[in-house]
């Protein structure tokens, strides 16, 4: 696909004053030149155009905002200068898998006063006698050369740091609150279990008093069971001895 469909696609029906970042790598250049972008993405921050064909910067529109620039794996020797006037605000640029062989390719990138951290892996420069020495002199507001300070100390990852500030933030405040909710939580289960206990200690207490009454009604029918028929008894016996008294008369 050619860089200009590309970038029609990428726009998605937005307007190019609305991309702040955009990616068209491995579309195709016809002529070695870039296409399809112009001065109306005027809040472009981010474009990446790796591996395109690319051999020459001169037909790169103004991009006052841009800040980091990818354009590895293309066939740039020269023409950096245009970057210096066309994104006068870069602080990172990847120039690695091109071909720029001498010093005198990366002298435009004087003007460049934010530029930050630069990238010419695997570029024919790398292979100059102090090599890292004379960019460093060349560029003193570089600060990462190939990824790396001149005391050979990594450049952080902006963004794994961004994830891991994130991902600290986000992690602490639920460990905080699912404790917090957890004591809570313990405190209605105790403050319910309190009370179920009681209610069923009080119902316990109400069942027994309700056995009791029921035992002692029990032996109080027997009881009044035991003299009925012991009254009975006497009755009968007492009409016995009447009839006896009868017959004698």
């Amino acid at each position: 696909m050619d860089m200009k469909k590309r970038i029609t696609l990428e726009l998605r029906n937005r307007t190019p004053a609305e991309i702040a970042e955009l990616v068209v790598d491995n579309s195709r250049s016809a002529d070695g030149e870039v296409e399809g972008l112009t001065d109306s993405f005027t809040e472009l921050e981010f474009l990446s155009m790796v591996n395109v064909g690319l051999s020459s910067l001169a037909k790169l529109p103004s991009l006052p905002k841009l800040h980091k620039l990818e354009l590895s794996d293309n066939n740039l020797s020269g023409s950096l200068e245009t970057l210096s006037e066309k994104c006068p605000n870069l602080t990172y640029l990847n120039l690695s898998g091109n071909k720029i062989k001498e010093l005198s390719n990366v002298e435009a990138l004087q003007n460049l006063k934010s530029l930050q951290s630069l990238d010419l892996f695997n570029c024919e420069i790398t292979s100059l006698e102090d090599y890292r020495e004379s960019v460093f002199e060349l560029l003193p507001q570089v600060t990462y050369l190939d990824g790396f300070d001149q005391e050979d100390n990594e450049a952080p990852d902006s963004e794994a740091d961004d994830d891991d500030d994130e991902d600290g933030e986000d992690g602490a405040a639920p460990t905080g609150d699912y404790d917090e909710e957890d004591d809570e939580d313990e405190d209605e289960d105790g403050s319910e279990g309190g009370e179920v206990g009681l209610s069923f200690q009080v119902n316990r207490n109400d069942q027994d008093d309700d056995d009791d009454d029921d035992e002692f009604g029990e032996e109080e029918e027997e009881d009044q069971a035991g003299v009925q028929g012991e009254k009975r008894k006497r009755e009968v016996d007492d009409e016995g001895e009447d009839d006896e008294d009868d017959e004698d008369d």
